[in-house]
C-alpha cells in the first residue's frame, strides 16, 4: 500500500457513494473527456483481440467501452473496495460479465502477482498514489503493446487547489492526499521500462499520455 493512507481512507475517499455518482454520470453522459482521449489512443493503434490491464478502474466504464470496440478481455486491479457492486452492474448491462476479472491487489507493491496484457491503462490514477515511481515501474513493466495514462498538469493552480484540498483531509482526520507528481520523472519511469512516448492529449483539467512499446 501507498504511504498516504491506510486501505480505510481509499474507501472512505471512493466510497460506494462516489462509486455510483461515477456509474450514473457514464450511463448518462458517457466517457469524459479525458477518457475518450485515453480510450482513442488505443482503438487507433488496435485494441481488437487485445487483453487489457487497468488499474484502479473504479466502475471499470473504460473497460466496458474498450471491450464493446474489440478487447478480448480485461483484469483491473483496485485498492479500494466500494466499487465492486456499481462495477458487476455495469458489466452485466453490458454482457460482458465473464470477461473481466476484478481483483483487490497493490500492483507497486505485488507486481509479481500480476500477469502482462497488451494494453494497460491507468486512469486518474497516478495522482491517487505516493509513489508514483514504484507504481508506473510495475505498470509499465506489465505493458506488452501500449500503456495509456492519465495525470492532473502540474501547474500553480493544480498544485494550490490539492494543497487545500489535503489540508482539509487532514483537519477532518482523512489520511487520503492527493498528489501533483512530476509529468518528465513520470515519463522517465516508464520510459526505462523500455516504452516510448507516442502520444499526448492535453485538456483543462488532465493530461493523457500514450506509450508503445
Amino acid at each position: 500500500m501507498g504511504e498516504c493512507c491506510e486501505p480505510e481512507g481509499y474507501d472512505r475517499m471512493f466510497s460506494k457513494r462516489f462509486a455510483r455518482r461515477t456509474a450514473r454520470r457514464y450511463r448518462r453522459r458517457g466517457l469524459s473527456r479525458s477518457a475518450t482521449a485515453l480510450t482513442g489512443f488505443l482503438t487507433e493503434r488496435g485494441i481488437e483481440g487485445a487483453t487489457v490491464l487497468e488499474i484502479g478502474g473504479g466502475v471499470g466504464h473504460v473497460q466496458v467501452e474498450l471491450l464493446r470496440r474489440g478487447a478480448a478481455q480485461a483484469v483491473n486491479l483496485e485498492i479500494a473496495t466500494s466499487y465492486e457492486t456499481e462495477a458487476g452492474r455495469l458489466l452485466e448491462q453490458g454482457g460482458f460479465g465473464d470477461r473481466v476479472e476484478r481483483r483487490v491487489l497493490d500492483i507497486a507493491h505485488s507486481p509479481g502477482e500480476v500477469e502482462s496484457a497488451d494494453a494497460v491503462v491507468l486512469h486518474r490514477v497516478v495522482c491517487c498514489y505516493p509513489d508514483y515511481q514504484r507504481l508506473l515501474t510495475a505498470a509499465g513493466s506489465k505493458a506488452s503493446r501500449m500503456l495509456v495514462f492519465s495525470h492532473p498538469p502540474r501547474n500553480v493552480a493544480t498544485r494550490a487547489v490539492l494543497r487545500l484540498e489535503n489540508v482539509a483531509r487532514r483537519l477532518r482526520g482523512d489520511s487520503f492526499q492527493s498528489f501533483v507528481h512530476p509529468p518528465e520523472r513520470m515519463l522517465a519511469a516508464l520510459e526505462d521500462t523500455g516504452l516510448r512516448t507516442t502520444y499526448r492529449w492535453r485538456g483543462f483539467g488532465w493530461c493523457v499520455v500514450g506509450l508503445e512499446r
